[in-house]
């Protein structure tokens, strides 16, 4: 069993991945002596899994590519928590999939073994469609009185109805808490003989492929092993200011995906339909298609939540990366699966452009205000806003070093200014100071993604007026919070007054800063220039907040908080073992 989820819906949408994985590799390395890759993937899934949206949209897609190793045991016992499914859900399944191209079987009665063991055979010969098996089953069969109802779903049967249960059974000792047969044992330690016999029959496979493709063997090893090539960065672009040309970061975006498609074999991913404005193909790019497996772009369609749980199935699989992409306010449409990344420890890479009110006319149902923070309060991931192209290349290599974390990677629509105090190297530690102060400063600024070059400005104004001011760039908070005490007390002692700049919330700055200027709204329709002055994201109002930030510490008298003694700025630095 390679994965067990709890939301329902993400087993049939995890299988669609791994369907397509071995499909990809199959494509990939397969020779017409040597077929390394060649499994059937199969998945068993309920009526509850058949009323989520996600596992619409991955069947959907599975149906597009023909996936026809991908075989899906439908557990059709009309039942879910409320009760009958005559309740809510009266479509008719079986037609629904041969509408989405699937091969389609049914079966009366699951205690029709040879019936159902009859329709997996068949289905493994339909090699052009993924296969949906709807097999009739009665929940909790067996049991006197709850059997067929609601009550055999989300609860335990009790004491007296369990003991009636086993004796209907005709097991030797019903009244026992756990018994295991003779049997039973038997059954299973031959099915474990079973598997290792056809290990064994692989290893001859894989041997062989060794001796006749020691490179391409080389090659699989590597990528299922999780190790990366030593010169997998060696293409990330660097930012020359002055030289290279200001873009927006979701360009930027691009230039490191294009850096890495050719090092990395195994990284392969798309967009959610939005590929012209993501910019997540690369030169040269090669859909995955069912006539063209072997490509590594992948066209997800409309299909956000389906889109990321798909790459959770690629990634459980082995030997790939995915990563795939959309616009920022629509990751509330895949946050379970992206939790569901988390949780598993899948280093998926997603791409969220459009990454603040700055997007301008699409208006305020377009502009992320709270998806940052919703996205800094999940355990094991990592939100990445560079704020220009070096930022940009650290959150790449980050996000591909991290094999048991997932990288949220925030890209803005509009153009930046490269900064002479950035780099890769000093991305990379979440946090650093691109601007220093001649001598200890009355204020810290610290800011992200666009907002940077908005408040280098403001810096410079405010350093006019005879305030000494440092400006640091917060890129990534998960990393910044694993660096030393140390470094971080270097980057934001905490008892100097200290303004944090984003076009976002403000929930969750109280840890970093005394004041914040952020959205305690939704955006606004209007060209992104307009709505950064109509919000206060102008140089000349971080000046003006700043200023006074520090006036109401100066001349009031007023101790500056140490926010390093504030007990929860140190839980949330212990990393996640």
């Amino acid at each position: 069993m390679e994965v067990s989820t709890g939301p329902l819906g993400q087993g049939i949408s995890n299988a669609v991945g791994m369907a397509m994985a071995e499909c990809h590799l199959a494509a990939t390395y397969n020779t017409d002596d040597h077929k390394v890759f060649d499994n059937f993937t199969y998945a068993i899934c309920g009526d509850g899994c058949m009323q989520e949206g996600v596992a619409s949209e991955t069947s959907s897609l599975a149906g597009h590519l023909g996936l026809g190793k991908l075989i899906v045991l439908y557990d059709d016992n009309n039942i879910t928590i409320d009760g009958d499914t005559a309740l809510s859900f009266t479509e008719d399944v079986a037609k629904r999939y041969e509408s989405y191209n699937w091969h389609v079987q049914k079966v009366g009665d699951v205690n029709n073994l040879g019936d159902v063991r009859a329709a997996i055979e068949a289905a493994k010969k339909v090699t052009d469609k993924p296969s949906m098996i709807c097999i009739k089953t009665v929940i909790g069969e067996g049991s006197p009185n709850k059997a067929g109802t609601a009550k055999a779903h989300g609860a335990a049967l009790g004491e007296d109805e369990l003991v009636a249960t086993k004796k209907g059974y005709g097991l030797p000792k019903p009244e026992e808490k756990f018994v295991v047969s003779d049997a039973v044992q038997a059954h299973f330690a031959d099915a474990a003989k079973k598997g290792e016999a056809a290990m064994a029959e692989w290893n001859k496979v894989m041997d062989a492929y060794k001796a006749a493709n020691p490179e391409m063997a080389k090659e699989i090893e590597r990528r299922f092993a999780g190790e990366l090539p030593p010169d997998a960065f060696d293409l990330l672009p660097k930012f020359v200011v002055g030289e290279d040309k200001d873009l927006a970061t979701r360009k930027f975006s691009q230039h490191c995906i294009d850096a890495l498609i050719p090092k990395l074999p195994e990284m392969l991913g798309g967009s959610a339909d939005l590929t012209p404005s993501n910019y997540t193909d690369y030169k040269g790019a090669k859909d995955f298609q069912s006539s063209t497996p072997d490509g590594r772009y992948i066209r997800f369609g409309v299909r956000e939540h389906g889109m990321a749980a798909i790459c959770n199935g690629l990634f459980a699989y082995g030997g790939l990366r995915p990563y795939c992409a959309s616009f920022l306010t629509f990751i509330g449409y895949c946050m379970g699966s992206v939790r569901v990344s988390a949780l598993s420890r899948f280093g998926i890479i997603y791409i969220f452009t459009h990454d603040s009110i700055c997007l301008g006319e699409d208006g305020p149902t377009h502009q992320p205000i709270e998806q940052l923070e919703q996205i800094r309060s999940m355990p094991n991931i990592n939100l990445w806003r560079p704020a220009d192209s070096d930022e940009m290349a650290a959150a790449y290599k980050s996000a591909a070093e991290q094999r048991t974390t997932p990288s949220v990677i925030a890209c803005s629509r509009q153009t930046v200014t490269g900064m002479f105090g950035s780099s890769i190297e000093n991305a990379l530690k979440g946090a650093y100071t691109v601007i220093e102060s001649a001598e200890t400063p009355a204020l810290i600024i610290v800011a992200t993604g666009a907002e940077v070059g908005v408040c280098a400005k403001a810096v410079e104004a405010l350093v006019a007026q005879g305030i000494s001011t440092t400006l640091v760039s917060m890129p990534c908070q998960e990393l910044f919070l694993q660096q030393s005490q140390e470094y971080q007390a270097g980057v934001l002692p905490g008892n100097i007054p200290t303004l944090s700049v984003e076009a976002a919330a403000v929930h969750g700055w109280h840890r970093f800063s005394h004041a914040q200027i952020g959205m305690e709204g939704f955006g606004a329709s209007g060209k992104g220039g307009a709505l950064y002055d109509h919000f206060g994201f102008t140089p000349e109002n971080v000046a003006n907040k700043g200023k006074s930030l520090v006036e109401f510490y100066k001349f009031d008298g007023k101790t500056v908080p140490n926010l390093r003694d504030i007990p929860i700025f140190e839980s949330f630095a212990k990393p996640l073992h």
